[in-house]
């Protein structure tokens, strides 16, 4: 009976465990509730951003300005995505005009810097850091773009945040930290990183306190003399003489001639949704190509997480990845057929070579008729949403960090070929492929969802999974997110690197033997592996109760707050 008794209680503190990590309503892999809000939103990776955001909102600035100032304080607490030394893409629904605006907030290569320097040299591939892979930060230009058009406040208020916590200080989260150490253990060796990321010799660790009144300098200025402070003044004459004194080849006209552009998304029909991108030099059209591969199939029967969904996913994904290998490039000096690779009647076409039952192990591109970032987005009281997504590529960029001004620059020109037949192919003045893309979604010509989320070739993998989760398979904004992913690794790169074996799928834990298996069996590789796949924030517009909900990733340290 003692026995008996005992084994009851312990069942009974079991349950109370397991309880306590179980959720009363939605999905199980759900780590918590949608944050639902009146009057503004916003969803970012780092809470101290998040919370400058609604500051802004709060002080009568609208969703364009919090979302400059979040990527600001972005810029500070989280270097290891995002910065003024890298770029910055943006989707904008302005309330007023009831219309979607696009920018392209590039940057391109050196004037004085040419494909034959590579060949002279023997170089077989852009290096991912050093002064060879940097191009003209686009980011600062980016804001003062999106301030003119649609902004409320000056920008002088929209950067007091990020210049307030730079000069006091802040405390590092756990996520950022992690990998502030592991990249401080590859940049440390270049000039000027040490001096800035890391203080008496180290990394900052997590809750420790990190200043950088670099930034807090570069900010001030750029607040009180505008983008031309940054791009025709002091600022960019130190950038160009410290990436000159590395062996780089900047010059002061490649940052007098940036500017950035105003651009049309572009977008497909997704069961009655409009899902829309940016196009080429970015990626986002792969986004596109996918979806209208998969609405091909009876996505919802096949159930979330199931090998049937995987496979077809992954297959689509080769396809698309084929195309963007061959076609996505800067459309200034190609001539790129955009309708043609997004039109329904295309798609039809590539996924008559999907094999239901086998992996492919390589795929041909078509012929249609002609690493680290941080997403935010946020949304105000009048109806205004941005998305917008910031990189300095490859975690903390190039490594590049001109002297006393708090930043690094990114590494984007990694991305170019050095293949003299390819679309992408190095030339001066011009833009690299871009991984780095925003999403949003439209019904009925009406604002739906903000959303977007990081990751190298992860982010238009990603957007499809966020809509297939979303519209396919009724999972709500905090679900979509916070179910495991999918990444395929393998397909032929921008940079010359041809899929020959099939590639491999990461799956996240959540996912099932008995899928693994069926996967197995069709050929695919499988290989399990951490929540690597972060970075995913949301805002939703419901219209019939006129609130907004917000959702933010589980496996980083961001929020998604409203008021």
């Amino acid at each position: 009976m003692k026995k008996t008794i005992l084994g009851v209680i312990a069942v009974c503190l079991l349950n109370i465990l397991l309880s306590a990590q179980d959720r009363i309503t939605g999905l199980p892999f759900a780590t918590r509730s949608e944050v639902i809000a009146q009057h503004g939103m916003a969803c970012t990776s780092q809470p101290l951003a998040t919370q400058a955001a609604i500051d802004i909102l709060k002080a009568g600035g609208n969703a364009i300005d919090a979302a400059i100032a979040a990527n600001a304080v972005l810029g500070l607490v989280e270097p290891t995505g995002n910065g003024i030394g890298g770029d910055l893409f943006a989707i904008v629904w302005d309330a007023k005009t009831q219309k979607l605006y696009g920018l392209n907030a590039s940057g391109r290569s050196p004037y004085d810097l040419s494909l034959q320097y590579f060949i002279d040299k023997g170089i077989k591939k852009v290096p991912s850091h050093g002064p060879l892979s940097v191009s003209v930060p686009g980011c600062v230009d980016g804001w003062f773009e999106l301030n003119k058009k649609f902004g409320k406040l000056p920008m002088k208020e929209i950067l007091k945040p990020a210049i307030s916590y730079a000069n006091e200080g802040f405390p590092l989260s756990e996520v950022i930290a992690y990998y502030w150490n592991s990249n401080s253990k590859l940049l440390e060796n270049y000039t000027g990183f040490k001096e800035i990321y890391m203080p008496n010799g180290k990394a900052p660790a997590k809750g420790e306190v990190f200043k950088n009144p670099y930034l807090a300098a570069t900010l001030e200025k750029i607040a009180k003399g505008g983008r031309d402070a940054f791009y025709k003044g002091e600022i960019a004459q130190k950038i160009v003489d410290y990436v000159r004194q590395e062996g780089g080849f900047f010059s002061m006209r490649d940052f007098e001639d940036h500017h950035s552009d105003w651009i049309e998304p572009v977008s497909t029909n997704y069961r009655g949704y409009d899902v829309w991108e940016l196009p080429p030099n970015g990626q986002g059209i792969a986004v596109l190509q996918i979806l209208n591969m998969l609405e091909n199939y009876d996505v919802k029967s096949m159930g979330f997480g199931s090998a049937e969904y995987i496979h077809t996913f992954v297959e689509a994904k080769k396809l698309a990845f084929e195309d963007r290998a061959k076609f996505y490039a800067d459309p200034d000096f190609n001539k790129l057929p955009i309708k043609g690779l997004i039109s329904k009647t295309y798609a039809n076409e590539r996924n008559k070579l999907i094999n239901p039952n086998r992996s492919a192990k390589v795929y041909p591109a078509g012929n249609p008729e002609h690493g680290n970032t941080i997403y935010l987005t946020t949304a105000d009281k009048d109806g205004n949403m941005v998305s917008l997504i910031q990189s300095n590529y490859r975690g903390m960029g190039s490594g590049m960090t001109p002297g006393k001004l708090g930043f690094v620059l990114q590494d984007r020109g990694e991305m170019f070929s050095l293949d003299p037949n390819h679309m992408n192919k190095f030339e001066p003045h011009k833009r690299p492929f871009h991984t780095i893309i925003p999403a949003f979604i439209t019904k009925d010509g009406q604002p739906f969802i903000s959303f977007g989320l990081m990751g190298g070739s992860m982010q238009p993998q990603g957007h499809v999974q966020m809509v297939v989760n979303l519209i396919d398979f009724g999972m709500n904004l905090q679900e979509a997110g916070d179910a495991p992913r999918i990444c395929h690794e393998g397909s032929s790169e921008p940079t010359d690197e041809k899929m020959t074996d099939g590639g491999i799928v990461y799956l996240e834990s959540g996912f099932d033997y008995e899928t693994v298996r069926k996967l197995l069996g069709k050929g695919h590789q499988i290989q399990y592996t951490n929540g690597i796949y972060g970075g995913y924030q949301a805002i939703k517009w419901d219209a019939k109760n006129k609130v907004y909900y917000g959702a933010s990733e589980s496996r980083k340290d961001g929020q998604a707050a409203g008021y």
